[in-house]
């Protein structure tokens, strides 16, 4: 629990540092974006207030008489602080003032006049760097009578994209921790059901599947089960998960017992004979106790005979268990009924054996006809066996296109109750005893048949009330 609890806690913390890593991305990409077009649109508006000034320039040069060195139009109300205004000749600077920030004019050094020489006077706009004056965009404007240059400091246009840097910075950091803090609030949130879910799972890892009755295992709660969620599909899977554990546990545990009990029945059945025959041999090797042998050897054959057929229905019964092929021809059911019922006659006198055919189609299917000799058999062996003499067995033949069925019904006692469901299950007896009490067998008999119908991709169903015992079997009709 202490791991899951560690890995949910790795989890969030990736959550939210992924989360906050794409909201750095997604604002610094915004403040850049926003930075370089707000620079543009300054640079863009410095350029236009250059090329007017450098305009007023050439026209206030070519209305002065001062001479090519003239300058007093910079004297003109209305030139902002640090604009430079130069008189050019050739391409060189003849003479250059900058407008101080007290409204006085100041001539540049020739230092500064260097940092301004070589812009050719066609109006393009130029970035210079003047020393002690910063960054400036200047153009220069050539015409018959003067040849101007004209230029504004970025220093402005600078200051405003640092302080909007800083101001978009300050506001990206309050908002990515209030974002931080909201996402792993809402994260945390998100994750309490994953949190249940693996608590749900420990609980379930730590039951004792390995022994006892494995009931009740612990669910995870309805609330985090909403399939419209992804945590709530995981806990869904997880009681899925769950339900088939639980399910194929019990499943796992009645066939142990029944395997259990199968084996005991088994071992019971054929210690029978066994200990019969050996006190038969044991009386013939004593000298002091006379028997006839040839009595001994009939119950000693007798017994042999039971233990071999004993262990041939149990060979059988693993056979069909194993899902090993059968014999597969055209088998007349009609006729196979009708022998089985000749020979019950013949076994069970004392009952009233009646026979029905019922045939829209012809009744054949497709199967391994000793088989189905036996199933029909073993219906009628039990008849005869758990009913008293002067009992009706009617046994009647249907066909369909779709299927053939064999009816075996008497007007016995019918089946207990309690025996009822459980009565194709292998050694189950209607006394509950494992004696052949007035003649009962082993218990195989109704399994075989269940097992040979099944192997045959067919059925067999029994309905019992005092005065009416009726199995039906059904096999699909090979026509079909």
């Amino acid at each position: 629990m202490t791991f899951l609890k560690g890995r949910g806690r790795s989890l969030r913390v990736r959550l939210v540092v992924f989360t906050t890593v794409a909201l750095v991305v997604v604002c610094t990409a915004m403040a850049l974006a926003t930075i370089l077009v707000q620079r543009d649109r300054l640079l863009d508006d410095l350029d236009q207030r250059v090329r007017d000034t450098a305009a007023r320039s050439q026209g206030g040069a070519q209305y002065r008489i001062g001479g090519a060195t003239d300058l007093s139009y910079l004297n003109e109300q209305g030139q902002p602080a640090g604009t430079v205004a130069a008189r050019l000749s050739d391409g060189h600077v003849i003479v250059a003032k900058v407008v101080a920030r007290g409204g006085d004019r100041t001539s540049l050094t020739a230092a500064q006049c260097a940092a301004l020489a070589g812009i050719p006077a066609d109006g393009t706009l130029h970035t210079r760097t003047i020393p002690g004056l910063g960054t400036y965009r200047v153009t220069a404007l050539s015409s018959d009578d003067a040849a101007v240059l004209a230029g504004l400091p970025t220093g402005r246009v600078q200051d405003t994209i640092h302080d909007l840097a800083v101001t978009e910075a300050v506001i990206a950091a309050v908002g990515l921790a209030v974002a931080g803090c909201v996402c792993a609030v809402v994260i945390r949130r998100q994750l309490r059901p994953l949190g249940r879910v693996a608590a749900t799972a420990v609980e379930v890892a730590r039951a004792p599947m390995d022994r006892g009755e494995v009931a009740g295992l612990t669910r995870v709660p309805a609330g985090d089960t909403d399939p419209a969620t992804e945590a709530g599909q995981v806990g869904a899977a997880l009681n899925h998960l769950i339900d088939h554990v639980e399910s194929s546990l019990t499943v796992r545990r009645r066939t142990e017992e029944r395997m259990r009990r199968f084996l005991a029945d088994a071992s019971h059945e054929l210690r029978t004979p066994l200990a019969s025959i050996a006190g038969y041999a044991e009386l013939m090797d004593r000298e002091t106790v006379r028997i006839e042998p040839r009595q001994a050897w009939r119950r000693v054959s007798a017994q042999s005979a039971r233990m071999t057929g004993l262990v041939e229905d149990l060979l059988l019964l693993a056979r069909l268990d194993e899902g090993r092929p059968l014999e597969s021809v055209e088998v007349n059911l009609a006729t196979l009924v009708a022998e089985a019922v000749w020979d019950a006659r013949a076994a069970g006198a004392g009952h009233d054996w009646r026979l029905a055919l019922h045939l829209d189609e012809p009744a054949t299917v497709t199967g391994d006809p000793a088989r189905l000799t036996q199933v029909v058999a073993n219906l009628l062996a039990n008849a005869r066996v758990h009913t008293p003499p002067g009992t009706r067995v009617t046994v009647a033949v249907e066909a369909t296109r779709a299927c053939c069925l064999i009816r075996v019904a008497d007007d016995g006692p019918g089946i207990p109750p309690a025996v009822l469901p459980a009565v194709f299950e292998r050694f189950t007896r209607a006394d509950g005893s494992r004696t052949r009490a007035k003649g009962g067998g082993s218990g195989l008999g109704l399994s075989i048949a269940a097992a040979i119908t099944q192997a045959h991709g067919g059925r067999i169903e029994v309905a019992s009330e005092p005065g009416h015992t009726e199995f039906t079997v059904t096999l699909p009709n090979s026509a079909a």
